[in-house]
């Protein structure tokens, strides 16, 4: 079933009044999905092939490699060459960019250049550790490489991940804040991940979703573990008028937070029919909320994340079960 799922083609779902809902995945390069008769067809061993074969199967892709080494403009110039003129990449932002740290090893060799004696001997640094122009020159930097993609009109958005020790406070929302508008008029959306900002009751979650909202900024709605630090629950809303988020880790909780678990252990999660019919209504009130819906599955394991966004595609333009289509 799911390797029959995943090579069906899934375009962007468009109500008749112009709304639209794209589906894609968190990677297209990872070794579990590019393996031999796991998703790409036999001779898309290169990675334009593989590009152009993901491009016609769906509408979007989110860049995940851009959290741990900077894009480079060739890089971006290649993503545009290789996929159709309605494609869309969503790129994390760097490590950097979110207050978590890098690999110095990783950085482009003029921003080694530029750091202090006693920082460019480290393995890694932290965001609040660097001079002022040199966090700059992160940010110029990154939004230089993702011009190619920005000129041909598909830089869908740039995630900000915040990891689990941004909690809830003045300072932090802030941070958030200034981040957004660092990325002048590219489109931002923004995930947490510490289960505080939605505290124990419904008042601190209406707190959370009311200052995104206040700031037009899409909060990334969560489908992932419970019960840990860091889960997020799958608050349903929409906080921007223009564009609205949805992202689905699995629900593995026993390698979510374990130290040294291979990312893709962490994500490996096959959700079923339920699991995701779950989540149709709730892309459908926001899609008539902000009009766009990016839905990335993060699952990605094989062929589990190309799948199951092919099953959820299938739902929302022909119906759950006896239900009829929802848009």
């Amino acid at each position: 079933m799911a390797a029959t799922l995943s090579s069906l083609p899934v375009p962007p779902i468009r109500t008749r009044d112009g709304r639209v809902i794209r589906i894609g995945t968190a990677s297209w390069t990872d070794p579990t999905m590019t393996a031999p008769g796991v998703f790409y067809p036999q001779g898309s061993s290169t990675p334009e092939a593989r590009l152009r074969y993901y491009a016609s199967r769906f509408p979007l892709v989110e860049v995940d490699s851009t959290y741990y080494a900077l894009p480079t403009r060739r890089v971006a110039e290649l993503w545009s060459e290789r996929t159709p003129d309605d494609f869309l990449f969503n790129v994390k932002a760097h490590a950097l960019m979110t207050g978590q740290p890098s690999e110095v090893n990783r950085l482009p060799r003029d921003l080694q250049d530029l750091l202090p004696a006693s920082m460019a001997s480290r393995s890694r640094v932290y965001a609040k550790d660097l001079p002022p122009e040199i966090l700059d020159h992160v940010w110029a930097h990154f939004l230089d490489a993702l011009q190619p993609l920005r000129a041909a009109s598909k830089l869908g958005a740039v995630l900000l991940q915040f990891p689990r020790w941004v909690l809830p406070s003045r300072e932090n929302r802030d941070l958030i804040q200034a981040a957004v508008e660092r990325l002048g008029d590219v489109r931002a959306a923004v995930e947490l991940r510490n289960q505080r900002w939605f505290g124990a009751n419904a008042g601190d979650a209406e707190r959370t979703v009311a200052w995104f909202r206040t700031h037009d900024i899409p909060l990334v709605m969560v489908d992932g573990p419970q019960g840990l630090e860091s889960s997020v629950p799958p608050v349903s809303t929409s906080t921007s008028a223009t564009l609205a988020m949805v992202r689905l880790h699995g629900r593995r909780a026993d390698t979510w937070e374990q130290p040294g678990v291979p990312t893709v252990e962490r994500y490996r999660w096959y959700y079923t029919t339920e699991e995701l019919a779950g989540w149709v209504p709730r892309i459908v009130e926001a899609v008539r909320r902000a009009g766009e819906v990016h839905v990335l599955m993060n699952n990605c394991y094989g062929n589990y994340g190309a799948a199951n966004a092919a099953e959820l595609g299938h739902m929302l333009e022909h119906g759950v079960g006896t239900s009829p289509p929802v848009l």
